[in-house]
């Protein structure tokens, strides 16, 4: 493929490693060229990540270039994101191409398959230029993975397509900072090279009076600026591509919340406004790991429903919550999660592993049947149990039926397929599923949920507003610290 001519001021975002800030700076960065006056949007040629997002154009992409997109004020597009990876097993993933699934790949066949990648990934970058004044794009990863050199489209074999600027972050809460941006340089080709026009240190804490000699070395070493050291910022949240976090506010009145972290869990992201709120005690459940008592559980998403269930079983979920629910506790299923509350999970056409099917935890009465075609959808209703406005989004590939649907969770206001409702309510009033993703985002629906899981008096903190918090507060710390002028001039040389 023959080298895109640059068709805006684009710059983008390395790091040395998987986790040195890439998302977080770009988030920054658009949010303060959109403070600057500019028509900016986000961008990520290829992203691995089980957090993911449905877009305006009933497409699916990663959650991080989502929040990006709305650090730069606009709405979430598939092109923002042309490449997904979903990892369903230890050695295949769903490859998502322009928001739409494409088929399950393993390591060697989607290597084979980045040319022909790379193209939606030109084709979406170009319409992207075509419609903003500028591009920021995070890479994946590091773009000092040799082995992976050959056909990138994630960092450097874009660059070079698309002939843009780069800046590599490294995060020194990590220790070696200095060898990992000399390393990273010393590893790129002599054209690579080139286009690094300097570096962020992300996370420090101390006195940056300490750390000027190494910023002054490095700086002679690559002859290269380093355009700002980022402080380790406290108490920061933005939703994050893959990492968990047990971070939460601390108070007195709580309600004890529990989530299993499946091997193949996806939009834990659901729960970030769990975590963030002060009246719930929100605790992540790693494997191998006591399971407390709690007021409610909840099963998350799941990108291999039934491999996570044998997995729940083995881990000895399925007692836990027999005994839950014995003691009158709240159970809620969501989408993957959902469907493990069920009678049986078919999967006919072997979509997650060998064809057959498996007995869910029966305690709804409904089967599910795994189907080729994933569903797509925004979506907004109301909560079946009181009347509140719910609003989320749908990302499964299961269609459910059985007589406990005739109970819905969801009474919908309107679905693109004249779906009515979603989900289920137990009778006894004690388990609640949906596939419903994003469901404790809307105050409303959040204080009502947490209200039938026991709480008395929820007072949900808006979680949009929160987020926005964070980014503003993101953009006017980068700008104290970062040489905003310098990355000005690179993006707009």
């Amino acid at each position: 493929m023959t080298k895109n001519k640059l068709t805006c001021p684009t710059l983008m975002i390395q790091g040395t490693t998987s986790d040195a800030g890439k998302s977080t700076i770009v988030s920054g960065l658009c949010r303060i060229l959109l403070q600057q006056g500019e028509k900016i949007a986000p961008f990520k040629p290829q992203n691995m990540a089980l957090n993911s997002a449905v877009t305006i154009d009933g497409g699916e992409i990663g959650r991080a270039q989502a929040v990006q997109a709305q650090a730069a004020g606009i709405e979430a597009h598939t092109d923002m994101n042309p490449v997904l990876i979903k990892p369903n097993t230890d050695i295949a993933a769903q490859v998502i191409i322009q928001g739409k699934a494409l088929s399950d790949m393993d390591a060697v066949a989607f290597h084979q398959y980045k040319p022909v990648a790379m193209q939606a990934v030109v084709e979406s970058y170009t319409r992207l230029a075509k419609q903003y004044n500028a591009i920021i794009v995070e890479g994946a990863g590091s773009p000092a993975e040799i082995n992976l050199r050959d056909r990138d489209i994630a960092n450097m074999g874009f660059a070079e397509q698309v002939d843009c600027p780069v800046i590599i972050v490294a995060d020194i809460d990590r220790g070696g900072v200095f060898a990992h941006l000399v390393g990273t340089l010393e590893l790129l080709s002599p054209s690579e090279q080139d286009r690094v026009k300097g570096f962020i240190i992300n996370r420090f804490r101390g006195d940056i009076a300490l750390l000027q000699p190494g910023i002054d070395w490095l700086e002679t070493k690559t002859g290269k600026p380093v355009f700002g050291t980022l402080p380790y910022i406290n108490g920061f949240h933005l939703e994050a591509e893959d990492s968990l976090s047990n971070q939460q506010v601390l108070t007195e009145t709580k309600l004890k919340v529990i989530v299993p972290v499946l091997p193949r869990i996806s939009n834990h992201t659901d729960f970030d406004p769990l975590r963030l709120h002060p009246q719930v005690d929100f605790e992540f459940i790693g494997p191998n790991t006591p399971i407390p008592n709690a007021d409610l559980i909840i099963l998350p998403g799941s990108k291999n429903v039934q491999h996570d269930f044998n997995w729940l079983v083995e881990q000895g979920w399925q007692q836990a919550i027999e005994k839950h629910l014995r003691y009158g506790g709240k159970l809620i299923g969501i989408c993957g999660g959902f469907q493990m509350l069920g009678k049986k999970i078919h999967d006919p056409l072997g979509l997650e592993g060998q064809a057959g099917s498996t007995t869910g935890l029966s305690l709804l009465d409904f089967e599910t049947t795994l189907e080729k075609d994933k569903k797509l959808t925004r979506v907004e209703g109301k909560l079946s149990f009181d009347d509140v406005n719910v609003s989320g989004y749908e990302i499964h590939m299961g269609a459910s039926h059985g007589k406990a649907l005739e109970c819905p969770a969801i009474l919908f206001n309107e679905h693109p397929n004249d779906q009515l409702t979603d989900g289920a309510l137990s009778a006894d009033n004690l388990i609640l599923g949906t596939y419903l993703h994003g469901l404790f985002e809307n105050q409303a629906s959040c204080n009502s949920l947490l209200q039938w899981a026991g709480l008395d008096t929820p007072e949900t903190p808006d979680y949009r507003q929160l987020r926005e918090a964070e980014i503003n507060r993101l953009a006017k710390i980068m700008e104290q610290h970062l040489d905003m002028p310098g990355i000005n001039q690179v993006l707009f040389k």
